[in-house]
């Protein structure tokens, strides 16, 4: 007799191999599922409605928001592929309520004289660089932090880039998104593409041997904690006290580029989102925006009032 255990193994498969889902979501559908698993075994039948029920309690009092509503899919999923598998009598998510109030988190971004100061500190310490070894990590780190505020990608995407996926001759970027999904980006900052060209002439064995676009010193992929370490390095030296992460250039990206009063939803195909509600989280106003409305563009100001 099958366990939920073997159930589990049978669905992680049929994600892989039916589903074609990629690594990092079968490693969270993974992790989610053995902690469902680990939690049911306390009581009498795994599938029913209140041993689900509870866990879903359990998790709103353990995690976040964001942590739960995640848990819940993945739940959600291995249920629906056992009603379809016809291995349940009745799934318990059809009569439960798993609907909450998520509070809405506007992103973080980083102030532009921010990005200013932390640009002009990297090509400082490029400059300033005593040894080859120093000189070769300016180069590469200026290229990785143009590149992710040039194009709004992902660290993780970034980090994933094949050398054959930059072509700078036409300078498009092929990124592989979520799910699967692809876009093509232009680069049309000079500077950017200069920092590319630089990077790929100074590091081409190294990219030959690894066959990712961004390398480490020992020749293998690039890590997003890798680029995270290199971004507070960074900051640090540029004395910002804010604690920037690689995900605050893709939210400056967006946020800046609608001050600059790009239409969303040319925003929404350069990120990556399938739907346009992701990308409307960026349609608030900054405060410096809302103040130069205010104070320059307010139809007030083109009244004569007699006194």
């Amino acid at each position: 007799m099958n366990t939920i255990n073997d159930y589990i193994v049978n669905y992680l498969e049929y994600c892989q191999y039916r589903k074609r889902l990629d690594g990092k979501t079968l490693k969270a559908y993974q992790i989610d599922l053995k902690q469902y698993s680990a939690y049911s075994s306390e009581f009498l039948h795994c599938f029913a409605k209140d041993t689900v029920d509870q866990f879903i309690t359990n998790l709103h009092k353990q995690y976040k928001p964001k942590t739960v509503k995640r848990k819940i899919a993945s739940l959600k999923a291995f249920f629906h592929y056992l009603e379809y598998k016809q291995l349940l009598e009745e799934n318990p998510f059809s009569k439960l309520d798993i609907r909450f109030r998520e509070a809405k988190l506007l992103p973080k971004t980083i102030p532009f004289h921010a990005i200013q100061a932390f640009l002009s500190t990297m090509y400082a310490q490029k400059s300033s660089a005593r040894s080859e070894y120093k000189l070769r990590c300016c180069i590469r780190d200026i290229a990785v932090i143009e590149l992710l505020f040039a194009t709004g990608m992902r660290i993780s995407e970034l980090c994933s880039l094949k050398s054959t996926d930059i072509d700078l001759q036409s300078n498009n970027i092929l990124i592989y998104g979520k799910g699967a999904k692809e876009r093509i980006l232009q680069i049309g900052n000079p500077e950017v593409i200069s920092a590319l060209v630089s990077y790929q002439n100074t590091f081409e064995k190294d990219i030959a041997v690894c066959g990712y676009f961004f390398v480490n010193r020992l020749q293998h992929k690039l890590s997003d904690q890798s680029v995270r370490f290199m971004i507070n390095h960074y900051a640090g030296l540029a004395g910002i006290e804010q604690h920037i992460t690689p995900h605050m250039f893709r939210h400056s990206f967006a946020t800046l580029l609608l001050e600059q009063d790009v239409d969303i939803r040319y925003i929404q195909r350069m990120l990556g989102h399938s739907s346009i509600s992701t990308t409307e989280i960026y349609t608030h106003v900054s405060n410096a925006k809302q103040k130069d409305i205010l104070v320059h563009k307010h139809p007030r100001n083109l009244m004569d009032i007699n006194k």
